[in-house]
């Protein structure tokens, strides 16, 4: 009997302020992790503010890539007509 009062003093003194401590830095942890995830979610929902304008903007990009590509097929035409043919008719004189 008197071991298991010795285990009982042990267990009080020892290994619940351990336990206590170890509770301790993981609820710290929680509470900086909920800070973290509350600014990321404000950060989100700023960002989803944003993000209204996309739509036009997308077709705005859309339009100006596709005058460009016509631009450049056009160059690329009038290039092709300037430069010899690729079939290596054309007279080289090396040196």
């Amino acid at each position: 009997m008197v071991l298991w009062w010795i285990g009982n003093i042990v267990l009080l003194l020892v290994i619940a302020p351990v336990l206590v401590a170890l509770l301790n830095r993981v609820l710290a942890a929680l509470e900086r992790i909920r800070g973290a995830s509350d600014d990321i979610l404000a950060g989100g929902v700023r960002l989803a503010g944003e993000v209204d304008g996309l739509p036009g903007a997308l077709a705005t990009t859309d339009s100006t890539v596709a005058a460009v590509a016509t631009g450049a097929a056009r160059y690329g035409g009038s290039v092709a007509k300037l430069l010899p043919p690729a079939d290596g008719s054309a007279d080289h004189k090396e040196a």
